[in-house]
C-alpha cells in the first residue's frame, strides 16, 4: 500500500508545483505542454535501458489503436486541466479535480461487466469504499460560489472525465509493456503531436520556470508508473481509493504554501477517506 500512498503525494505536490509555473503571465497552456512533456520523456530516457519491455502483443493493430486513443486524451485532458489551473484557483477547482477519482472508479465498473480483465473487478469490499471516500470528496467540496460553473471550472470537469476515460482504459494493453515503458511511449506520442500543433509557441524561458517544469516532470514520472503498477497489481478500483488521498492532500498543502483557506468540510472528508481506506485493506 505504500507505493499508492506515495502515489497521492506525488499528485498533490505536482499540482501544487504545477499551479506556480502556470501563473507565470507569459507561459501559455500550448508551450507548458511541449515544455512538460518533453522534460518528462527526458527524464525517463535514462532508465528506459533498463526497464524497456514491450510484448508482441502490443503490435496487434487492436492494441495499437487502443494507445492511440489514450495518448489523443491525455493531450486533451491535459490541454483542459492546464488551461483551468492557469487562471483559477486550486482550491476553487478542487470540486472538479475531484470528480476524476469517481469517474475511474464508474468508468472501469461499466468495462467489468463486458471485458474479463483481473483490474476491472467488482470487488465490494473496495468498490464500495472506494464510492464513499469520492462521495465524501465531492460534497465535502461543494459550496454555493463552486455552484457558478464558469469556463475554467467546465474545462476541470471535462479534464478530469478525460483523464479518468485514459485511465481506465490503460489496463487493456499495461501487461504488454513495463510500467515506465508504457509511461514513456504514451509521452512521447503527446510530444510529438503537441509540437506538430503548437510549435509556434515555442519560446526560451527563464533558469527557474525551467527547474520547477522539470521538477514536476520527475513528480508526474513517479506518480504515473506508480498508478500503472498499482493497476496491474492492486486493481483500478483499490489505487483509485488510496490516490484519493491526494486532494486531501492538495487542500492541506494549498493552505500552507498558498495561503488558500482550509475549511472544516475538508477535514471531516480526510476523516471518512481515511476510514474507507482501513476499511478495504483490513483482512
Amino acid at each position: 500500500m505504500f507505493y499508492p500512498i506515495l502515489g497521492a503525494v506525488a499528485l498533490a505536490s505536482g499540482t501544487i508545483i504545477e499551479k506556480f509555473v502556470l501563473k507565470a503571465k507569459k507561459l501559455n497552456i500550448k508551450l507548458y505542454q511541449i515544455l512538460s512533456f518533453l522534460s518528462i520523456v527526458i527524464v525517463m530516457l535514462p532508465f528506459a535501458y533498463f526497464f524497456w519491455n514491450i510484448s508482441p502483443e502490443a503490435l496487434q493493430l487492436k492494441n495499437i489503436l487502443i494507445f492511440l486513443a489514450i495518448i489523443i486524451l491525455s493531450i486533451i485532458a491535459n490541454l483542459l486541466v492546464f488551461y483551468s489551473l492557469k487562471w483559477e484557483k486550486v482550491s476553487n477547482l478542487e470540486p472538479a479535480r475531484i470528480l476524476e477519482p469517481l469517474f475511474v472508479i464508474l468508468i472501469a465498473l461499466i468495462f467489468s461487466f463486458f471485458l474479463t480483465n483481473d483490474a476491472y473487478s467488482r470487488n465490494l469490499k473496495v468498490l464500495i469504499p472506494a464510492i464513499i471516500a469520492a462521495l465524501a470528496l465531492i460534497f465535502s467540496h461543494i459550496k454555493k460560489h463552486h455552484l457558478v460553473f464558469n469556463k475554467y471550472f467546465v474545462a476541470a470537469i471535462f479534464g478530469s472525465f478525460f483523464f479518468a476515460l485514459e485511465l481506465a482504459l490503460a489496463p487493456l494493453i499495461l501487461d504488454y509493456y513495463s510500467p515506465l515503458t508504457f509511461y514513456l511511449i504514451r509521452c512521447l506520442g503527446v510530444l510529438l503531436i503537441s509540437l506538430i500543433l503548437f510549435s509556434s509557441d515555442l519560446k526560451i524561458l527563464n533558469k527557474k520556470t525551467n527547474f520547477l517544469i522539470f521538477t514536476t516532470a520527475i513528480i508526474w514520472v513517479l506518480y504515473r508508473i506508480i498508478i500503472y503498477y498499482g493497476y496491474m497489481n492492486y486493481g483500478i478500483d483499490f489505487t483509485t481509493l488510496i490516490i484519493m488521498l491526494s486532494p486531501v492532500l492538495i487542500y492541506f498543502f494549498a493552505n500552507i504554501f498558498l495561503k488558500e483557506k482550509l475549511s472544516w468540510r475538508n477535514i471531516i472528508a480526510s476523516i471518512i477517506i481515511i476510514a474507507c481506506i482501513v476499511y478495504a485493506t483490513m483482512r
